[in-house]
């Protein structure tokens, strides 16, 4: 699995350690070993974990380092809202140790799971906020967000947690629904083994 990881980054000019590896690795067991309690993912093997959603999380962590590096940002805050399982925070809490990164979701069984993840990995620069985006002022250099909803429906309250001079950045499939939206930028991307183009899309503050 760890192979997974390291050629997908080398593939994108973000290279891990052998200890972030070995955290993404560590994830997708506890993620597998959870899956069916926890009706966390449909994927058929642990392969597909890896390839379909911390390779996700993987090319988010490189776009947002790249967005940091143009700002001269050396140290980050992230904030994923509706993080689910936390497949692309804690993602992202393992790939940038610079970043301190906030998982925020509703749902109380999700957050307990990210909690012992976090807990069983050892990571320190991430935290769970067991809330709906909104109900109580959070902001953040850099605002997440993959299937939380209607990029429209959401795209307000996303970016309203947003800071200054930050950036919210929406994972979108193949075609983005913007609906009279205007982005940034739009940043086309494949996850190994799926010939689908995905996107990333960015919004500037």
């Amino acid at each position: 699995m760890q192979k997974i990881f390291t050629d997908f980054a080398s593939s994108l000019h973000f290279p891990l350690t052998e200890q972030q590896t070995e955290q993404l690795d560590g994830y997708v067991q506890l993620v597998w070993q959870k899956k069916d309690v926890l009706n966390l993912t449909s994927c058929r093997d642990m392969e597909e974990v890896c390839t379909r959603h911390i390779c996700d999380g993987l090319q988010g962590a490189a776009e947002l380092s790249i967005c940091a590096s143009k700002r001269g940002w050396n140290k980050f805050s992230v904030l994923d809202a509706g993080a689910g399982a936390g497949f692309i925070g804690i993602t992202m809490a393992a790939a940038l140790p610079q970043a301190q990164v906030k998982l925020v979701e509703s749902i109380n069984k999700r957050c307990t799971f990210m909690n012992w993840v976090i807990l069983m990995l050892g990571l320190s620069n991430v935290e769970v906020v067991n809330m709906r985006l909104g109900e109580k002022p959070q902001q953040a250099q850099f605002v997440t967000e993959r299937a939380m909803g209607q990029l429209p429906d959401i795209f307000d309250i996303c970016m309203d947690a947003v800071a200054p001079g930050g950036l919210f950045m929406a994972y979108q499939g193949e075609t983005p629904l913007l609906q009279g939206l205007t982005a940034s930028a739009i940043e086309p991307y494949r996850l190994p083994s799926d010939e689908k183009t995905r996107h990333l899309v960015l919004f500037e503050k």
